[in-house]
This record gives C-alpha cells, structure tokens and sequence, in this order.
C-alpha cells in the first residue's frame, strides 16, 4: 500500500472524553467570535453524539435550529472543527426531539418562513430553562472572589428564596466575567429547591426573535400569555435590545406585569442600567428598581482559583508554575482563561506531552501574542489616521465634507468598529457628536472602497498594522 493510500485510510480514534474537550475548545472560540447573545442560542443547545476520525455528529433540538445554524454559522463551526479535531473533514447535526419540553401543548401550528413546511411552535421553542443550559455552570462550580461576591451573594440568595427578595436582579459586567454561569446557577438551584416553579431563561436576541416571530405570525396573544405566566424571568444580554423599540415596548409590559405579580425577574448586561446607550428612559427605571450587581475584571488570585478548579474537575496534573503563568499572561476574561487551559490539555492528551511551561508557550503561542498587544483605543486610531494623512484632529472632528478629511474621518470611523469594542452611537459621538447612521454609513463605503481601489485597501491595511504593534 502506497503512503497516499495509507494516508487515505488513517483514522484517529478518540475517548468520547477527548472529543468532548475538543468540543468545549470549539465552542470556547465560537462564543469569542459570535458573542454571547447568539452563542447562547444557537451554539450551545448543540450536543456532541459522537465523532469517528473523520465526521462530528452533533444533535439539536429542532429542525429550525439545525437549518439556521448551518446556514448562518456552519462555515465559520466547518472551519474551527478543522481546525481542532484531527482528520476532521465534516460534521452532521441530527434532530432528537426527544430532548423538547413536552409538558406545553404543540398549539400554535404555522409555516415556518425559513423552510416552507409547516411545523409546531414548540418544535422550535424547546425547553427554554433546560436546553440553553450549561450543566457545568453551577453554584458549585464558581469560584468567588472580591469581584464577583456581591453577584454571587446576590444571585444565590433569589434562588434559594421563596419571594422575591429584591426584583428585579440585574448583573452586569464585561465579557466573560462570569454573568452567564450566574444566571444558569440561579436557573439550576430552582429547579433543584423549587422544581414546580415556572423558569423561562434565554438571551435578549432570542426574546426579540421569537416576539418578532409572534407578530409575523399574528400570534403575539400566545407569547404574551407564555412569558406572562412564569415564575422566574431570565433575560441575558438585556443590551441586544437596545435601538429596538418595538421589543422594548413588548419587554417593558412583560417586565411590569411580572414584578406586579412579584414573579422574579433576573437580567444580565454588559453595562449597568443607567449606561446603556439607546435604551428607553422608563426601562432603564425599571431595570434599576432592584439590586444591580456589578462584576469587576478578575485579579490574579481569583484567576488562580479558578484554574486550580477547573484543573481538579477535568482530573488532571498541571504545574503549579503553569497554572501561575496563565493567571498572570491571561487577564482579559475567566473564558479566554478556561479556554487556554483546555487547549493545554487537549494537545497533552492527543500528543503526549508532559505539561510544562516550555509546552504552554508554544501550544499557546498565538493567545500569548494576542494578549500581549495593547488595548486600542479611539484617541489612538483618530491620531494615528490623523499623522498618517496629515490632517488636524479638529478637522477629523468636524463638519468640513471635503474629500481631503471625509476620507480620513471615514476610515477612522471604520477602523473603530473592527478594533473597539464601541457602539456605533458611541463611536459617533467621539467623531463630534455625529448619528450612528453615520458611522455605519461610512463603515460600509470603506469595506466597499477597499474590495475595488487597492490604494484604499493599502491604506487601510497599514493603518491597522500600525495600530496592531
């Protein structure tokens, strides 16, 4: 047999354990680049059935959330399983129904606009407490620390309650701080100490799909009475709403309706209340109303401890020297931490190589660079594009249209939504107070102007690796 044919037949055979820390890799840099709104929707319900060397077999709850992740992020899920699995060539994603909640009646029947065929709401809207639901995020499973106690405190006493001790709840934080595993303990520890208790838990972009969905379908009488009638109300990444009036108005009824029957509403967000941008003003009232929880960024003897226990429960042996590497060299959030961990160990199992800093560094190489680099921010970018045209920051700032400065503003403008974390408002309100269709506007002429004028991509192109260094 010839080495190609050799190669043709090899198969690597792996430990269903080994495939599912594979996985957790996948879906580590999956919610990194999808953020978590859309990962907690459509990501995370995905279980892992199997994987043969080659195929990754997958299972969802519905027809509707297989057709619509492989349409919207099956390229982007083809490319990291390439990535991560050895001899990965292909993945599939069956339907197991059994896994939907069947204790609602499949009442509102319709044609769903995405497939042509009619199928049941409760097809698509499966158990909303269980099947976003990580098992491993747990009270048991979170490490406190001065950031994160006051969240902590705060989120175990409302779900060992039996009213509502403050309502609503609102924890905010930035990425990856730790507001999701939160949330999911809360939902976890009532269904363990109250299990006839009513829980709705999903992101904010989901609420706003499936209220879109109800006024589609003229079934907005349906989704009313459904989240009307729950005990517990949870809501992640409350800031996906923002800008969208019509599911604020329909977000503000539920909430008022709820609190006035004292049913517990919990929210999650990236800011607090009072600093959310493009928000109505009598939501963010009621949003404060109760206790607001902040999360801050992690210290180092907090990153520590979270490493120690992410290390006791995947039951192996790391260097303390290690473990103390990347709680100082990974600082931006507990995710990209436990995801640095994972890589680790996935390349010590399916290699063979002992753990030690030496192999850390390398397996790690890219991470390391990453977080090595410097924050950018939009006073770098306005004076980098302002020395590399040889414009005045005033004009940058200005009303003038001329294409000597327009040019200048516009990739400015764009180069802020591709290396910051700003909105659009925020983003145009540091370019003279200007609207975010602006911004938008001018993020689409660059991305249009540099598919056809080289000149313009080079220029753009320098920029960023200038900023980059």
């Amino acid at each position: 047999m010839s080495t190609s044919e050799e190669d043709e037949d090899y198969q690597v055979f792996l430990h269903p354990t080994q495939v599912q820390t594979l996985w957790d890799h996948v879906c580590e840099r999956l919610k990194i680049d999808l953020g978590d709104a859309l990962y907690t929707s459509w990501i995370m319900p995905l279980k892992v059935i199997s994987y043969d060397g080659r195929c990754l077999n997958l299972a969802a709850s519905s027809r509707f959330m297989k057709d619509r992740i492989q349409t919207h992020h099956g390229e982007k899920l083809l490319g990291l399983c390439r990535e991560i699995f050895p001899n990965f060539e292909d993945y599939t994603i069956a339907v197991r129904q059994g896994t939907l909640d069947k204790s609602e009646p499949n009442e509102i029947a319709r044609v769903d606009p995405f497939q042509n065929e009619s199928i049941t709401a409760n097809e698509e809207l499966s158990d909303d407490c269980v099947a976003a639901l990580d098992t491993r995020f747990t009270f048991e499973n979170f490490v406190i620390g001065k950031p994160n106690e006051l969240a902590y405190a705060a989120a175990l006493r409302i779900a060992e309650a039996d009213v509502p001790p403050f309502n609503p709840l609102f924890l905010y934080g930035g990425v990856g701080l730790g507001k999701t595993h939160l949330m999911h303990a809360i939902a976890w520890q009532i269904r363990k100490t109250h299990p006839s208790k009513r829980v709705i838990y999903m992101s904010a972009e989901k609420f706003m799909y499936e209220f879109v969905l109800a006024l589609r379908f003229k079934t907005t009488v349906a989704f009313k009475e459904r989240f009307r009638k729950v005990d517990i109300l949870m809501i992640d990444d409350v800031q996906f709403i923002s800008g969208k009036n019509t599911t604020q108005e329909e977000f503000f009824h539920t909430f008022n309706a709820l609190v006035d029957n004292n049913r517990q509403v919990i929210i999650s967000g990236d800011k607090s209340p009072s600093d959310l941008e493009d928000m109505e003003e009598r939501l963010i009232s009621r949003l404060g109303w109760g206790l607001v929880a902040d999360i801050h960024p992690t210290t180092y003897e907090l990153r520590l401890g979270i490493l120690q226990s992410k290390t006791e429960a995947l039951k192996v042996n790391i260097p303390a020297d290690v473990l103390e590497f990347l709680a100082v060299r990974i600082s931006s959030n507990i995710r990209e931490l436990e995801g640095a961990l994972n890589r680790v160990v996935a390349h010590s199992t399916l290699v063979g190589r002992k753990i030690n800093l030496d192999t850390t560094q390398d397996v790690l190489r890219d991470l390391l660079r990453s977080n090595d680099r410097r924050v950018v921010t939009v006073e770098d970018i306005q004076q980098k594009v302002c020395d590399y045209y040889n414009v005045k920051l005033s004009d940058l700032l200005s009303i003038r249209r001329a294409q000597a400065i327009s040019k200048p503003r516009q990739i400015a403008m764009y180069l802020c939504k591709v290396l910051t974390s700003k909105s659009l408002p925020e983003i145009g309100r540091r370019f003279g107070g200007r609207d975010h269709t602006t911004v938008m506007h001018a993020v689409k002429r660059v991305e249009e102007s540099m598919g056809s004028i080289r000149e313009y991509s080079n220029d753009v192109n320098v920029l960023r690796r200038s900023l980059s260094l």
